[in-house]
């Protein structure tokens, strides 16, 4: 495929904006599948082909990014290339974004017809211009009937403007679409008329007109072999699998190449196999021109970064700036009773082992061995795992417990920096959606907990919606979107993202209520949580087995207390009439994983097995509980 016939797109946009659902479109209309052959592999809460992963489909999000490609007959008459790359909208996988940008010449800006730009709008665009490229503006879901698409096309022009974008790219060419319908137009007339388009054309001739073929400087068939790796797959019977776009030069299967990894240090090694992409799949060609994007086969060692360069004259190339993570977990073998009993994997060594296969493909990640032998952690071994936010960690942690992983972690912290002698910590920009009638609520919540106010008013086409934004510390948002919803009754709608450090800006509120602890193993019975109904509520059902230090329950005042939840009615001759059928069991509270991350205290951890998610006090015993608050006592009164 000649240069100026191949065009490499990113595809962004702020979560549940529609990126996949019109990546997916895009593979549709194509031409180059049969229907019933997408059809088949569609699936998840919103039937999509490019959220391939288990918990993607579950999610409904995107959480890695792909790349796929398409060809394309033009309306010239001419046959095109076009690599599209899927990239995720929640800003905990951020890094995710920031990795493939490389690989784009040009980017598809989705934004929400009513909605508008959003925080993940801003991080992605800034990441896009900084990599010097230029957006298409695709105005989706504008069939909505609340849409307000010019109001949405100046926001966008007043994010690029705040952002200090170049004038060319002020001037951006605006496509309006509906993704999930399947049609696009760039005539904002046609929308809802008789001669509505009913297909992307107008998108496809967009990105061909708009985005540009890969320049001379970013792909010189005359310079040396320059590849940049940006994305890793595995396979069982070829091994690793490096992605990436090739900068300069040709690259052929069976070919010998200088791998330099980000210390500068070349080995010398030998390709395999050479991959170009098409539709879904790779397809093995003989060789790759510079400008396109393939994948590899043959090079072991190499990580995400790593430069595939000529060994004759071996030049890196400069490495993608990942920002750094926000927020830290303490993961520590389980130490509980039920041990080993439901994981395949529950060593130290196993676990470490897993942490070090993810940050080879996970960029934004970072882990490292931290001091064993914490109160409650089994004097094992403890590692410091570092990312972007609760989901990242939390979608590592379903993925390890899915795998056969069994762990104890602690609770999350945000990541303080020194900058000129003080202490700072992240601060996030919170952006809430909410009726008029729950302000006060949202207000209330943020409030306590360090947020400032930026901006407020009425949100437009949006009736009685009030749009909110503050600044809040990192650590004021966990727990927080679970008590707006309840608080709300579920209507607030929450989006936030990192956008400096600060000064700590003071003491944010714990956990206002008490937890009810276990004080024996056994079965839960019904007669022991009928005795307690009026405590509190609980997080487990009749017939689930529990132990000693175990936390089954939320108490109903701020002190924590010990219950045996394992009581049974004594087996007796004297039966009263009826009182079996009167027995009350409060319906247990349904705690998930990420739920219970943002429950617990300093002094709790959540235990991850595959068959359950369980929260328990680092110290199992209440004598040893009672000895620690005695040296903590101490040591406070004493000034240490």
């Amino acid at each position: 495929m000649a240069q100026n016939h191949l065009r490499n797109v990113a595809i962004i946009a702020h979560v549940d904006h529609g990126k996949t659902t019109l990546t997916d479109q895009l593979l549709y209309q194509s031409g180059q599948f049969r229907t019933a052959e997408l059809d088949k592999l569609a699936g998840g809460q919103h039937n999509l082909i490019m959220d391939t992963g288990d918990l993607e489909r579950e999610r409904g999000i995107t959480i890695t990014a792909k790349n796929c490609a398409v060809n394309y007959h033009s309306l010239d008459g001419a046959d095109y290339k076009i690599n599209l790359i899927d990239t995720p909208g929640h800003a905990d996988f951020g890094g995710e974004v920031e990795r493939v940008l490389k690989m784009a010449d040009g980017v598809l800006l989705v934004v929400d017809a009513f909605e508008g730009p959003m925080p993940q709008t801003r991080f992605v665009l800034e990441k896009a211009l900084g990599h010097k490229l230029k957006p298409v503006v695709v105005i989706n879901k504008i069939d909505k009937p609340n849409a307000r698409a010019d109001d949405v096309i100046n926001e966008v022009f007043d994010l690029l403007g705040s952002l200090d974008a170049s004038d060319d790219a002020l001037d951006f060419p605006v496509v309006y679409a509906s993704a999930k319908e399947g049609w696009a137009t760039d005539d904002f007339a046609k929308v809802g008329a008789d001669d509505q388009p009913t297909d992307v054309r107008a998108l496809f001739e967009a990105i061909l007109k708009y985005i540009p073929a890969p320049t001379k400087e970013q792909a010189d068939l005359a310079a040396p072999l320059q590849m940049m790796v940006t994305s890793l797959s595995y396979s069982d019977y070829v091994g690793r699998i490096a992605i990436g776009r090739i900068y300069g030069g040709r690259l052929k299967g069976g070919q010998r190449v200088t791998v330099i990894n980000r210390a500068g240090e070349g080995s010398q090694q030998k390709i395999q196999q050479v991959f170009a992409f098409e539709g879904l799949g790779k397809k093995e060609v003989p060789e790759v021109e510079a400008g396109d994007i393939c994948a590899v086969v043959g090079l072991d060692p190499i990580d995400i970064g790593d430069t595939v360069a000529c060994p004759d004259q071996p030049n890196a190339l400069p490495h993608v700036a990942i920002d750094e993570p926000t927020l830290n977990m303490m993961f520590c073998v389980n130490t509980s009773p039920f041990a080993g009993k439901e994981g395949k994997f529950v060593t130290s060594r196993q676990v470490w082992d897993r942490l070090e296969k993810e940050l080879h493909s996970n960029v934004a990640l970072r882990a490292e061995r931290a001091e064993g032998g914490g109160a409650g952690s089994g004097g094992g071994d403890q590692f410091l795992v570092s990312g972007r936010g609760l989901m990242h960690l939390g979608v590592l942690l379903e993925t390890m417990r899915r795998e056969g992983y069994e762990l104890a972690v602690g609770k999350p912290e945000v990541i303080l920096k020194r900058i000129d002698g003080k202490v700072h910590e992240p601060i996030e920009q919170l952006v809430v959606d909410c009726p008029a009638e729950c302000q006060n609520s949202v207000m209330a919540l943020v409030s306590d907990r360090r947020a400032e106010v930026v901006r407020m008013d009425p949100k437009a086409g949006a009736g009685d919606y009030v749009h909110m934004e503050f600044t809040i510390p990192a650590r004021g948002l966990i727990g927080l979107r679970t008590r707006m919803l309840t608080a709300t009754q579920g209507r607030a709608i929450l989006h936030h993202n990192l956008l400096r450090y600060e000064p700590i800006r003071g003491a944010v509120p714990k956990r206002a209520a008490g937890v009810i602890i276990s004080s024996e193993s056994g079965q839960v019975m019904p007669y022991a949580l009928d005795a307690l109904y009026d405590r509190g509520i609980f997080f487990c059902k009749p017939g689930d087995q529990v132990y000693a230090g175990q936390v089954v329950g939320e108490h109903c005042k701020d002190n924590d207390i010990i219950a045996n939840v394992t009581r049974n009615k004594k087996h007796s001759n004297v039966r009263a009439s009826g009182s079996d059928d009167a027995t009350k069991v409060r319906p247990a509270r349904e705690m998930g994983l990420e739920a219970s991350l943002e429950y617990i205290q300093e002094d709790e951890l959540v235990e991850v097995t595959p068959g359950a998610v369980r929260m328990r006090k680092r110290l199992l015993l209440e004598s040893d509980r009672k000895r620690e608050s005695r040296k903590a006592k101490v040591k406070d009164e004493a000034g240490v």
